[in-house]
């Protein structure tokens, strides 16, 4: 009994060492994509969401180990690129782009869209926030004119 008590001693010491040894850190991305259907580079009323856009996000590590990520927009327009690694391997710089929409008619990139570099430097369990991507139709509706 002695031996079994030691070996369980032994073992949650072993187990404490290991999880305060390795701090955890959790980041996160994320933003919308929208249709500008009348093109006018303002959200107004006639605008929506895109539902099931591709965005890719590209994240260098501290260690500089490259990620890449790929995320679909849901019925709010909205996409999430989330991970929970050790701090000293957490994200330090990122590159989020759209990819594609999948909208019957707005399919096209709108201007300034490209894509958007920035550091992350947030601390665990915040996040980060793009600025919309916007797609346009391939050609306006009369009422835009």
């Amino acid at each position: 009994m002695e031996a079994l008590r030691k070996q369980l001693l032994t073992g949650l010491i072993i187990l404490t060492l290991f999880v305060s040894g390795s701090r955890g850190w959790t980041g996160a991305i994320h933003g919308r994509v929208i249709c500008d259907v009348c093109g006018d580079s303002s959200i107004g009323p006639e605008d929506h969401v895109l539902e099931g856009a591709e965005v890719a996000v590209l994240c260098i590590t501290r260690s500089g180990e490259v990620l890449n990520y790929q995320a679909f927009t849901n019925a709010k327009g909205r996409y999430t690129v989330a991970e929970t690694m050790s701090e000293s391997d957490r994200w330090d710089a990122c590159l989020a782009r759209p990819i594609s929409s999948f909208h019957e008619h707005c399919t096209h990139l709108g201007a300034n869209s490209s894509g958007v570099k920035f550091s992350y430097n947030h601390p665990s369990g915040h996040s980060h926030t793009i600025r919309p991507f916007v797609y346009r139709p391939s050609s306006m509706p009369t009422y835009c004119i």
